[in-house]
């Protein structure tokens, strides 16, 4: 019925799909290049894709139908799908008897909290009708993939979510089989590979648990008598321990947990507590700051080993810079503190390839086909060979058999003692609510940044498409607390607060709000987001909920507003005073400022001014002010050269003469050029209007023109016109959006 699934080469689901459900994944940003290889199979074949997600992002906006969802009613939602697939008759009864346990209890739990599609519509918030729509084109569509992201794993009931994803599509078959299958859209690369080795709490290494067995299979495969019996910390544990005590020391290696941990201050003071924190990265983060020992490490350029990816295939990894002064892998760090702790032995390592046949042949060491993971055939490469190895897929054990599975399950065979897939009976949980905490916090990413900006942060041209942190809010919700557009609001938890500026957005739904994840103590005054995240975490997985926080948000009345370039970074604090955040620029660092006291304590001292221009008494400084229009600019000059200037103005301003400003940091200044400077006159018409495109720089009045100019009418002829989305094409959304926008505004149809 299923065909073979030893399958050759690479296989294409996406490609292959007739139906494409994302749950809880803004793909169109998050997964860009991914996003583009389904709307390329889109285009050529009429894929049908359904969004479910509380916020409308530029994925919705390219969805065929959008479910703005209540947070939280993924497990109804579901669970009602399983009940309509079950009443349309499109269980496939036979597979199930074969290949899955718990079906009738499933079946009996998610007909009891979801028996209908009005009740689940009411409980879900959404439209009937909508609902059926989604049910009826999952139903008869068999080739259905359904695609899950970090709006599903990071939930207090992420794994009760994920769980009714996998009851539905085992419900029908509708896995392991070509354009099928519930598939996991993960927020890191080498996700897997990392899960392979032994990179999570409660697992050893090559997919081994704790039962007795693995515990001595490792044990003896390793010579290492004291290897863990039981699982660690997960991550909001460990640093509880940490505070607590019961932790004493702590490697951190490439990530950032003082800025992307919930709790993120406690986080803060258990490193401080700590009595040994070393932290191994490329330097400085926030969690470097915090650590008694750095070891400087190479970058994902200048390092080289292999990466797995979703569909298991392993890939080599080569290193196109070198490192920078000192900086070495982690392998190496991790090699050497092994032999210098008097396992010399156990640690010789030379290269990645040692390192790599030691992996492989552990996962293939008493394995007999009873584990997945299997790379006997890999564990006898030699260093020219791994050198030159291929992408593979795994299992390739060493005698052959069952090697080249590209697709897992489609006759059964699942990973459990019984090789049944388990079928779960899900329930409702209850929303975390709060007492004077009215609304919900989302955290996620905006478009052009990865993680705690770490490198992003630092590159110019993506900062142009998002320059600062902002909380989105909906506009009842925003007129209910008289805040408007871009003005500056307090958010409380209990955990803490922070003030950012608003961006009303109408795409989010009433009761919740949505600020970036990415922002640090290094780029804005707001420090990081997840300062205020509660420390709720699913019971199975340990996931921290990054989606549900309860929060107040209240109106914060703005004095002044003001833009800051300069040539070079630097601390910047204006205390309680106001608020920051900075920028990159081509010609130096671009700061948003907002006052919450009166201007005149800053303008009054020149010694504060000089401070926040970063010029000494030597330097030439030179102003103009406006009193009554609240206007005022000051300028640094070094050997007659721009070093520094800012500007001030009332609450609401633009500053169009800060982008003409930026073009002189570090040009000498000519008395004409000081007086456009001073008088705030343009240096020339700016044409290019806000970055749509960050990859080529290209910005919206741009692309407005261009559509209108040369009757563009599809974004290749964007594209081929202006460069505009022929790179990660995450821009391609907004591009399409202006388009349409086009066709209202001027009847051309596309």
């Amino acid at each position: 019925a299923f065909g073979e699934d030893v399958v050759p080469g690479c296989y294409e689901d996406l490609e292959e799909a007739d139906l494409v459900v994302l749950v809880g994944s803004n793909m169109a940003w998050c997964h860009p290049v991914l996003y583009q290889r389904l709307m390329a199979a889109r285009e050529k074949r009429g894929t049908q894709l359904i969004n479910i997600d509380p916020r409308r992002t530029a994925t919705a906006d390219m969805a065929d139908l959008h479910l703005p969802l209540a947070p939280g009613g993924d497990v109804m939602l579901f669970n009602g799908l399983l009940v309509h697939l079950v009443d349309a008759g499109k269980v496939d009864r036979d597979w199930v008897s074969e290949h899955v346990a718990g079906f009738d209890e499933a079946v009996a739990a998610a007909r009891a909290t979801a028996g209908s599609v009005e009740l689940v519509a009411a409980a879900t918030d959404l439209d009937p009708t909508d609902v059926l729509r989604f049910y009826d084109s999952f139903a008869r569509t068999e080739r259905v993939m359904t695609l899950y992201s970090q709006g599903v794993n990071q939930s207090a009931n992420g794994a009760d979510k994920v769980n009714a994803i996998l009851n539905c599509h085992l419900a029908t078959a509708r896995i392991g089989r070509a354009g099928m299958g519930p598939f996991s859209l993960t927020g890191q690369p080498n996700a897997m590979g990392g899960r392979e080795v032994g990179g999570l709490a409660n697992q050893l290494a090559a997919h081994m648990g704790f039962e007795p067995e693995s515990v001595d299979r490792v044990g003896r495969f390793w010579n290492a008598p004291q290897v863990a019996r039981t699982p660690g910390y997960k991550a909001v544990d460990l640093f509880e321990a940490a505070a607590d005590g019961r932790l004493k020391a702590i490697w951190i290696a490439a990530t950032n947990p003082a800025v992307s941990m919930p709790r993120a201050d406690l986080v803060r003071e258990a490193l401080r507590a700590c009595p040994l924190v070393i932290v191994s990265d490329a330097w400085p983060t926030d969690t470097t700051a915090l650590a008694d020992i750095v070891l400087p490490a190479a970058g994902w350029g200048e390092k080289d080993g292999t990466v797995t990816n979703s569909e298991r295939r392993i890939s080599r990894q080569r290193r196109f810079r070198a490192a920078p002064g000192e900086a070495r892998p982690d392998w190496w760090m991790f090699a050497e503190v092994g032999r210098r702790m008097g396992w010399r032995e156990a640690f010789a390592f030379e290269t990645p390839a040692a390192i790599f046949r030691e992996h492989a042949a552990l996962t293939a060491f008493e394995n007999n086909g009873q584990r997945r993971l299997d790379l006997g055939a890999l564990a006898t490469l030699d260093d020219d060979a791994y050198e030159a190895l291929d992408p593979v897929q795994w299992p390739c054990p060493a005698s052959g058999q069952g090697a080249g599975h590209a697709r897992l399950f489609a006759r059964g065979r699942f990973s459990t003692a019984d090789g049944r897939a388990r079928m779960l009976p899900l329930a409702i949980r209850a929303d975390a609510k709060l007492a004077g905490f009215p609304l919900i916090l989302n955290t996620g990413r905006v478009r052009d940044q990865w993680h705690t900006m770490t490198r992003t942060g630092r590159i110019p041209h993506l900062m142009t498409h998002s320059p600062g942190p902002r909380l989105a809010l909906h506009p009842r919700d925003a007129m209910l607390r008289g805040i408007v557009d871009g003005s500056l609001a307090r958010v409380t938890s209990t955990q803490g607060q922070t003030s950012l500026r608003v961006e009303i957005d109408p795409g989010l739904r009433q009761g919740q709000v949505f600020a970036p994840m990415h922002w640090t103590d290094q780029f804005a005054s707001s420090g990081p987001t997840d300062r205020l995240v509660h420390a709720l975490t699913d019971p199975v997985s340990g996931q921290p909920d990054l989606k549900g926080t309860p929060v107040q948000v209240s109106a914060l009345s703005e004095t002044w507003r003001g833009v800051l370039l300069r040539r070079r970074d630097g601390q910047l604090s204006l205390g309680d005073d106001g608020l920051w955040s900075k920028a990159p620029i081509a010609t130096g660092f671009r700061y948003e400022l907002s006052g919450l006291t009166a201007l005149q304590a800053l303008i009054d001292s020149e010694q504060t001014l000089r401070h926040l221009l970063q010029i000494d008494a030597a330097a030439e400084l030179i102003s103009y002010a406006d009193p009554k229009k609240s206007v005022f600019r000051y300028a640094g000059l070094v050997d007659g050269k721009l070093d520094a200037c800012v500007f001030f103005a009332a609450p609401q301003a633009t500053f169009p003469e800060a982008d003409a400003a930026s073009a002189l940091l570090g040009q000498p200044l000519d008395a004409l050029k000081r007086l456009g400077l001073l008088a705030g006159l343009e240096a020339g018409p700016q044409t290019s209007g806000n970055i749509v495109c960050s990859c080529m720089s290209v910005g919206e009045a741009s692309i407005r023109k261009a559509i209108r100019e040369h009757g563009l009418t599809s974004t290749a002829e964007i594209g081929a016109l202006l460069g505009a989305g022929t790179n990660c094409g995450s821009c391609l959304p907004e591009l399409k959006k202006m388009l349409a926008l086009n066709v209202i505004e001027t009847g051309v149809q596309a």
